[in-house]
């Protein structure tokens, strides 16, 4: 390939590219279930990750304009609004398998995302670090923009598995998504801990975080749900007392094990909560989301959960490089009520479902909770039916 033709490749390249990124995205048409809006498109793939993030685009060293470093998928988003746009903090995985985040911001929050200039530099605290990812985002009462994510680390008690590892909870905080300030890790009584958020609000004048200890790295049935626990220092976070507030249960969707997903949302009836639950299939894990509401004056007093999930994956979200999940660490609850639900799809995309405040309130008060058993849950569709005829 000659210059003139490296050049012609590239702006062919960054056409198509912008093509996609400025894509509408259209509500799916064929799925209707009154709570959202699932649509058409993804709203990040790998495909919109910037060009010269994985090209070398200088014909010198790069004759053939191939990747350099190249971008296996984009998922488990964190999300927040800021300056009026839907800023999203994906993670981004090379196809060297290792996770960074990126920052990507739109007007609407359902297409047209434009990533900021370069990945994101996190201060380099722990030498052992290996991988991050998951990150969520939080406006704290105290000023801060806080993020969570899981910080993994090889564990050197086991030399010899190189499949041993251990997860924690990583802190950052800024004021402007630019500059990032690294806090301790969170510590707690458990070797491991994935899904740690951040509660929005003090609690008894202290910092409040959801955990999900666990027994190893990846294992089901290993913990007992998700925890929630206080610390007096954000600066150096450690809580010594862990409770549950929401439990796996036998024969549901959070049989294997479930985590907080992105921090709560408040309004008027009390916290919103959107988590993940999993279950074992022959198949291998499968992920869905489901919500549940705790108090506004106690929030580890649960007060709704309805039954079942309600988002799960479907069609071309089955597929993926870790098939049949979904995902949730970001959502956004924008000035108008809107709610923008971020999902990773099958640990590949991210999608966007569109609801509001006012659905998804009455989603959760008034859709009957899970009887537990068959039995039950055929009479409770019974009773449905006949209010229907006016049986």
């Amino acid at each position: 390939m000659n210059k003139s033709a490296f050049e012609s490749k590239k702006q062919s390249l960054l056409k198509k590219h912008e093509t996609l990124r400025t894509k509408p995205n259209q509500i799916l048409d064929n799925y209707e279930n009154g709570i959202y809006d699932r649509y058409v498109d993804p709203v990040l793939t790998d495909a919109h990750v910037p060009l010269d993030w994985k090209y070398d685009f200088h014909f010198e060293s790069n004759p053939q304009l191939l990747q350099r470093l190249g971008i296996n998928v984009i998922l488990n988003t964190g999300a927040i609004e800021f300056n009026g746009k839907v800023v999203l903090m994906p993670r981004i995985e090379g196809w060297d398998r290792k996770s960074f985040f990126g920052l990507a911001e739109s007007d609407n929050g359902v297409d047209n995302f434009k990533f900021w200039d370069f990945p994101v530099e996190l201060p380099d605290k722990y030498p052992n670090e290996t991988n991050v990812y998951d990150m969520r985002l939080v406006k704290h009462e105290d000023g801060w923009i806080y993020g969570t994510f899981c910080s993994e680390s090889h564990d050197d008690s086991k030399p010899n598995d190189l499949s041993a590892a251990l997860a924690h909870c990583g802190l950052v905080r800024t004021r402007d998504l630019k500059k990032w300030e690294r806090l301790p890790n969170l510590k707690t009584t458990s070797d491991q801990q994935r899904n740690c958020v951040l509660h929005p609000e003090f609690v008894n004048g202290k910092y409040a975080f959801y955990t999900r200890p666990l027994a190893d790295f990846a294992s089901l049935g290993g913990g007992e749900g998700i925890g929630w626990g206080l610390c007096d220092d954000i600066t150096n976070p450690v809580i010594e007392k862990e409770i549950f507030i929401d439990q796996r249960i036998y024969h549901t969707i959070k049989e294997g094990k479930n985590g907080q997903g992105p921090a709560p949302i408040k309004t008027s009836e009390g916290w919103l909560h959107l988590a993940h639950g999993v279950r074992p299939t022959a198949a291998g894990m499968r992920y869905v989301l489901y919500m549940f509401m705790t108090s506004l004056a106690d929030p580890t007093k649960k007060i709704y959960e309805p039954g079942g999930h309600i988002i799960s994956p479907r069609g071309e979200e089955r597929v993926g490089d870790v098939s049949n999940v979904v995902f949730s660490n970001g959502w956004v609850k924008r000035d108008n009520g809107q709610v923008l639900i971020y999902y990773g799809a099958s640990d590949t995309r991210i999608n966007v479902a569109s609801s509001t405040v006012d659905k998804l309130i009455d989603y959760v008060k008034n859709t009957p909770p899970d009887a537990l058993r068959s039995n039950d849950c055929v009479k409770q569709r019974i009773k449905l039916i006949k209010k229907n005829r006016g049986l």
